[in-house]
């Protein structure tokens, strides 16, 4: 199957709506004038990362021991801006081992990383005229 735009596919750049959609949850939808959606898509995947970070929750860092950590990295710079602002306005990244909700919280920082990342997919399939 080929992803050659059809006629109703949205006008602009393929690169801005994914650098966009990767940079805070529904931006790309936005810039492809998917508003309703966007709002939604920015609700949800913010409120699952400050939920994350709320129920001290780890922003993984690649650990030369331990390969996995690799996974969780990418999967917590899925989160564009969030990840990135968090980082710089934090002092305590690594969360709060000791937290009884400290699991949940990385369980929702990851998730919140890599729902940012399949939204950068729908917004290219959007772009591209795969989905409507």
């Amino acid at each position: 199957m080929s992803a050659a735009p059809s006629a109703a596919a949205p006008r602009g750049n393929l690169f801005v709506a994914l650098l966009l959609a990767w940079l805070f949850p529904g931006l790309g939808h936005a810039y492809l004038g998917k508003r309703a959606t966007a709002l939604l898509y920015a609700g949800i995947v913010s409120a699952a990362f400050f939920l994350g970070l709320a129920y001290h929750g780890k922003l993984y860092v690649r650990e030369p021991d331990h390969p996995l950590t690799v996974l969780a990295t990418f999967a917590c710079y899925g989160a564009g801006l969030l990840n990135v602002g968090a980082r710089l306005l934090m002092e305590n990244t690594a969360g709060n081992i000791l937290s009884p909700t400290f699991e949940y919280g990385c369980a929702f920082l990851l998730t919140a990383g890599m729902m940012n990342l399949l939204l950068m997919l729908d917004a290219y399939d959007i772009f591209t005229g795969a989905k409507g």
